[in-house]
């Protein structure tokens, strides 16, 4: 038998979680429609816990047309009570209108460039690498989310504030914040 594998601490003792943490959480994502799901998804996480998210993340990619933009953007107030009425997701108006207010933010901002282009020219097109050793020196946002946010905000989007936005970094891998003990921190 092996040595168990060490992963960061959030993730223990749930096996969506420590799926989540395995495969997805701080691998460099490019995907533009992914990207944005990430982004849609850390906004509605705003006051719950991920994993409330993660549970979830199936009805909302139902729910929200696969996070397509083109067709999110269009969303009417019918499909806002429709939205508002569905389980499956968290079943909050003005997150719900951020979404929609957000694809058409994106809309917009793909006219000039793609959205990876946009997000990843913050890092300079590659992760930062941080050396945490404990979670408590991790931070919840940094300079460079504030940054993030406040570019997004600027160009419409809502729900990005500075949290979110490192949250979101995190994540699609901008920033690698496994811990040092993490088996993924080296990877």
């Amino acid at each position: 038998m092996g040595r168990p594998v060490s992963r960061c601490p959030w993730c223990l003792g749930n096996p969506l979680y420590e799926a989540y943490h395995d495969q997805e959480w701080g691998q460099p994502l490019f995907d533009n429609i992914k990207l944005f799901e990430f982004l849609i998804l850390e906004g509605a996480q705003a006051g719950l816990s991920w994993i409330t998210v993660l549970k979830k993340r199936e009805a909302y990619r139902e729910a929200f047309m696969q996070f397509n933009p083109e067709k999110i953007a269009r969303f009417d107030s019918k499909k806002i009570e429709e939205l508002i009425q569905n389980p499956g997701i968290i079943r909050n108006r003005l997150k719900i209108e951020s979404a929609i207010t957000n694809a058409q933010a994106y809309l917009k901002l793909t006219e000039q460039q793609s959205f990876s282009d946009f997000l990843w020219g913050f890092v300079e097109g590659k992760p930062i690498s941080n050396s945490w050793e404990t979670m408590s020196e991790v931070p919840s946002r940094t300079e460079l989310s504030d940054q993030l946010s406040k570019e997004l905000k600027k160009r419409g989007f809502k729900f990005v504030g500075s949290t979110i936005c490192y949250a979101f970094m995190q994540a699609v891998g901008m920033v690698n914040d496994h811990l040092q003990s993490c088996y993924k921190h080296s990877e």
